[in-house]
């Protein structure tokens, strides 16, 4: 499975691809785009072997991630989506994790909460069921973001990946 092309008001939601290589590799080395997302700037080779596991997750799952692209500038802007990483984390284990990233350039406009809510809306018409997200207890931006997209916070985790709120969210039953 392939992932589908979503769109919002101002964003293409989009598979990951060649297209989005160089941009993505850019933002992965600025440390304003990895500070709460482990905190270390990622080499070429290391944000290589993470957009093809963003990309094999479809073929595993059928959910996985996306890029994120400005509609009006073409612009990419970020990525995230659904996924299965095997953290080590046990409330994470066999549900759907969705995760975002933008570069700092988007952060402020309301991108994150415009994608995710396409992703979990798409999600939803899955029926993939409850989704859980993790986020580092500073990152207050996305903390809020979670709120917004109707994720509360149940656990935290301090040991494998840091310190971490950890999120669930049920699915929205449309009728």
């Amino acid at each position: 499975m392939t992932a589908p092309t979503l769109t919002t008001q101002r964003l293409s939601i989009e598979p990951m691809s060649r297209a989005h290589w160089e941009d993505y590799a850019a933002a992965w080395a600025d440390p304003s785009m990895t500070a709460f997302i482990g905190g270390e700037l990622r080499s070429r080779n290391v944000s290589w072997g993470k957009m093809l596991q963003g990309i094999g997750l479809w073929s595993l799952f059928g959910y996985g991630y996306w890029s994120f692209v400005e509609r009006e500038s073409g612009r990419f802007v970020g990525n995230g989506g659904l996924a299965q990483f095997e953290r080590g984390i046990a409330e994470l284990e066999d549900v759907p994790e969705a995760g975002w990233a933008f570069t700092p350039d988007a952060w402020g406009k309301g991108y994150a909460t415009e994608a995710m809510t396409a992703i979990l809306d798409w999600a939803d018409a899955q029926a993939l069921g409850e989704i859980r997200c993790i986020i580092d207890t500073g990152n207050t931006a996305s903390h809020n973001v979670a709120g917004k997209l109707g994720f509360t916070k149940f656990a935290e985790s301090h040991d494998v990946i840091g310190d971490l709120f950890i999120y669930r969210r049920e699915p929205r039953i449309s009728q």
